[in-house]
């Protein structure tokens, strides 16, 4: 049970940019005590700083790539040691993938960063988690994901499947956690179509970010943000929300015996306990 009496701490992955540091700064403001993870030490000094002018407090930083699985358990060994609880988890780091790339971990990167990574924090953190927010996204309609074989994508690459694949992999691994995890409240959610540093190594997505009509990164997080702090009797545990309103994802993203099957792959793929 999230303890009311005391600030909440907020801990935020991908809180450098777009939708994860519009959500510290709302949070931030309406009086929790943020936590910033990020990947690049220059863009999440300048979050902090943002958080700061917002709020008036400074939030702590902690840097992890998840990219590398064992900045993931470094950096989850880091946050056991400065909190004895998380009250909220937001799992808002994600990448899109332009080109084919294996990790170090030997994983599709985009599969590691946006799913193995996350599962992997919350698998070590979850006796500290009070609830777990995940960024997800319409895009699991094009998601083609085999627990067999996480690195699926990696044949005939396209950007877009492996990114659909690694959303459709947070919407199952959502619900699979609340199933297994029945005393911490979770929850995904699609944030619209947002203007983001995503594929910003593209010309053509660079061009395409100025010219549509994305919503801001403050208009993506608001969902985020009332996901964290709706009272849970109102919210479904599992559930996959759009703008503040369940929704149901498709079939191949709702699938119970998928979302377990998944959850076994992933705990061998990261050497956790499943």
């Amino acid at each position: 049970m999230e303890d009311l009496t005391e600030r909440r701490i907020v801990v935020v992955t991908g809180a450098s940019s777009g939708i994860g540091l519009a959500a510290a700064v709302d949070l931030a403001t309406r009086g929790d005590q943020v936590v910033l993870v990020g990947r690049d030490p220059a863009r999440l000094q300048a979050a902090g700083d943002r958080v700061r002018e917002a709020s008036g407090e400074r939030p702590e930083l902690f840097r992890a790539d998840f990219a590398v699985l064992d900045d993931v358990r470094r950096l989850a060994e880091k946050l056991r040691a400065a909190y004895d609880r998380i009250d909220v988890l937001a799992n808002n780091a994600g990448a899109i993938v332009l080109q084919p790339v294996t990790t170090v971990d030997g994983f599709e990167l985009s599969i590691q960063a946006n799913h193995l990574a996350p599962f992997l924090l919350s698998n070590l953190l979850r006796d500290r988690i009070g609830r777990m927010v995940v960024t997800a996204s319409g895009a699991h309609r094009s998601g083609v994901l085999d627990p067999a074989d996480l690195n699926a994508t990696l044949r005939d690459f396209r950007a877009y499947r492996a990114y659909g694949t690694s959303k459709q992999a947070n919407i199952l691994f959502t619900a699979e956690a609340a199933r297994r995890w029945p005393d911490v409240p979770a929850y995904s959610f699609h944030p619209g179509v947002v203007r983001t540093r995503f594929g910003a190594d593209s010309p053509l997505v660079s061009l395409g970010m100025r010219l549509l009509p994305f919503r801001s990164p403050e208009k993506g997080a608001e969902t985020l943000v009332w996901l964290a702090n709706q009272d849970p009797s109102r919210l479904t545990s599992g559930g996959y929300y759009y703008d503040r309103r369940p929704r149901r994802p498709l079939a191949k993203a709702r699938d119970p015996q998928l979302a377990a099957r998944l959850w076994t792959a992933s705990a061998q793929a990261v050497g956790v306990d499943a």
